[in-house]
């Protein structure tokens, strides 16, 4: 039977987070986006509580205006973690208007071209300040591709890749983040809907599929699966190409 004990898996995950640090980055400090939604904050405390505040470093990456950011700053307040903000519209709108020279951009193609920008953001911060960057996608978004390929699905080490939505949100009331924080509806920070509006589902029915195996109505299961079949190649590195003379050296 499934049960979560919030107390145990927290520390498990600090305790990862610290032993992580101590093979691959004796010392570095721990980079990550911040948007202010439970995501990143709740991976934001995780490695305050690994590797305390001073080793943490926030980055907020407006697009030209962001309506919400002051989720952001409170939250960098909040931990007491130093924190920059580099606003990447300049950066976006010079590769779009780049590329919109030799042939038309695609929709798809303007809502994920912020999010990998802002990784290659996250990168560079965290090259120049001895870091290591988080990665703060969650297990029910990855279960369904919600998330873009070399974008916010990038980084070093990441903590909540095995926690569905209905967990993370557990951790944080647990780590003592402020309501606000945990319960934020989720932006895909690209064209402004929520991600239940763009999934046509929400996590806690996503969720219940995921672990108790739940079903939900047939149209969404059905949805629901094909997403999850359609972006399981996300959750790989990268298929690659063996040659079968190297397969049989092998045996």
């Amino acid at each position: 039977m499934y049960t979560f004990d919030v107390k145990k898996v927290t520390d498990e995950c600090v305790g990862w987070i610290s032993d992580w640090f101590e093979k691959n980055g004796k010392g570095c400090n721990a980079v990550l986006g911040i948007s202010g939604g439970k995501d990143s904050s709740v991976v934001a405390a995780l490695c305050v509580r690994a590797l305390g505040r001073d080793r943490v470093i926030g980055v907020m990456m407006p697009c030209g205006v962001q309506s919400d950011i002051d989720y952001a700053k409170e939250l960098c307040d909040f931990l007491k973690i130093k924190n920059y903000t580099v606003n990447i519209a300049d950066a976006v709108n010079g590769v779009t208007n780049a590329i919109g020279e030799s042939f038309e951009i695609t929709r798809q193609t303007r809502f994920n071209l912020p999010a990998r920008i802002r990784m290659a953001t996250v990168y560079a911060v965290a090259q120049s300040n001895n870091g290591r960057v988080a990665n703060t996608c969650n297990m029910s978004e990855d279960y369904v591709g919600y998330s873009t390929r070399y974008g916010d699905s990038a980084g070093d080490f990441s903590p909540l890749a095995n926690l569905t939505v209905t967990e993370v949100r557990r951790v944080g009331r647990y780590l003592g983040l402020p309501e606000k924080f945990v319960e934020k509806p989720p932006l895909d920070g690209l064209c402004g809907k929520t991600d239940e509006e763009n999934l046509g589902f929400t996590y806690d029915t996503l969720d219940r599929y995921i672990r108790l195996g739940e079903n939900p109505p047939e149209e969404i299961k059905k949805k629901i699966d094909s997403l999850h079949e359609m972006n399981m190649f996300k959750l790989r590195y990268m298929d690659v190409f063996c040659p079968s003379t190297l397969e049989n050296s092998e045996k």
